[in-house]
C-alpha cells in the first residue's frame, strides 16, 4: 500500500508541478475544472445520487464553471479574487463553526438537494482558491499544497509508528493525536526553511502560526471527508488514485485550508498596509 500510495503520489507531482508553472492562468482554469469535477463527481455518489442525477448535477457544474472562466476572461483577474472571496469567507463560517458542531453530533442530512449544493460550494471555493493562488504566485500555491502533503505524509508515519490516542475513534479509528503532533512538527521544520531562506521571501515569524492553522485546517477536512464516508457506507470515496482511493481522498485536507489560506494571506496584507 505505501509503495502504491508513494509511486501514485510522485506521478501526479510529475504532472502538476509542471502544469502549475508552465500553464496560462485560463488553461490552469480548465485544467482544475476537469479535476474539482472528478472530485464532484464523487460527492455525489457519496450523497446518493442516482446516475442521471449525478450527470446532471456534472452538468451544471460544468456549466458554471465555464461562465466563471468567462467571467475571468472578461473582467480580469482582480475582480474575479475580490468576488472570489466572498465565497471563502462564506465557507470560512462553514469550516470554522458548522463542522465541528457537525462532527460532533455526527448528523446525518438526506436532503439530496441540501447536500449537493454543500458540496458544489466546497469544490467551487477549492478551485476558486487553485486559479486564485496559482495567478497571484505559483510558489505560493506549491508553499500552501506542500504544506498539507507534508502534514499528511508525517501524520501518517507519526501515527502508524507512534500513535496510541485516537483523535476521533468515532470517526476516523485510524487518526491519532500522536499523528497531528508530527504533522505539526514537520510543517514547523518546513517554516523553519521557509523563514531562514531569503530567497523565497517568507522572511516573516507570521509564516509559523500559518502554517500550523493550514495543517489543523487540512485535519479537519480529513476528518469531515471521513464522516462522510462513514455515514456513506464507504471505505474510499472512489478508485481513480491506486494506493490513496478516490480524487476527494487526496484532496479533503485542502478543501478548507486552501480557500481559507487566502482569505488569511489577504487579511494579513490589507492589515499591513493600513497600519
Amino acid at each position: 500500500m505505501l509503495k502504491t500510495r508513494i509511486i501514485t503520489a510522485s506521478l501526479l507531482a510529475i504532472f502538476f508541478i509542471p502544469a502549475l508553472f508552465i500553464l496560462s492562468t485560463i488553461s490552469w482554469a480548465y485544467s482544475m475544472l476537469l479535476f474539482c469535477l472528478l472530485a464532484l463527481y464523487e460527492w455525489g455518489g457519496m450523497i446518493h445520487l442516482s446516475g442521471a442525477q449525478n450527470k446532471l448535477y456534472m452538468l451544471i457544474s460544468a456549466i458554471a464553471g465555464l461562465i466563471t472562466i468567462y467571467f475571468l476572461q472578461q473582467f480580469g483577474f482582480h475582480l474575479f479574487f475580490f468576488k472570489s472571496l466572498i465565497l471563502f469567507a462564506v465557507v470560512s463560517v462553514f469550516w470554522l463553526f458548522l463542522v465541528p458542531v457537525w462532527m460532533k453530533t455526527k448528523r446525518m442530512v438526506s436532503n439530496k438537494v441540501l447536500m449537493a449544493t454543500l458540496g458544489f460550494l466546497l469544490i467551487a471555493s477549492l478551485w476558486l482558491a487553485l486559479i486564485c493562488a496559482k495567478s497571484a504566485d505559483p510558489w505560493l500555491l506549491l508553499v500552501l499544497l506542500a504544506t498539507i502533503w507534508i502534514a499528511d505524509s508525517a501524520a501518517y508515519f507519526a501515527g502508524k509508528n507512534f500513535g496510541k490516542h485516537k483523535l476521533a475513534p468515532n470517526i476516523s479509528p485510524g487518526k491519532t493525536w500522536e499523528g497531528v503532533a508530527g504533522a505539526l512538527v514537520a510543517v514547523t521544520f518546513f517554516g523553519a526553511i521557509l523563514y531562514f531562506n531569503d530567497g523565497v521571501g517568507f522572511h516573516q515569524l507570521a509564516v509559523f502560526p500559518a502554517l500550523w492553522v493550514i495543517t489543523g485546517l487540512g485535519v479537519v477536512g480529513d476528518l469531515f471527508e471521513s464522516m462522510m464516508k462513514r455515514q456513506a457506507n464507504l471505505k474510499d470515496s472512489g478508485n481513480l488514485l491506486p494506493g490513496h482511493g478516490g480524487v476527494l481522498d487526496r484532496v479533503d485536507g485542502i478543501i478548507p485550508s486552501l480557500p481559507i489560506a487566502i482569505l488569511m494571506i489577504y487579511a494579513y496584507s490589507y492589515f499591513n498596509s493600513i497600519v
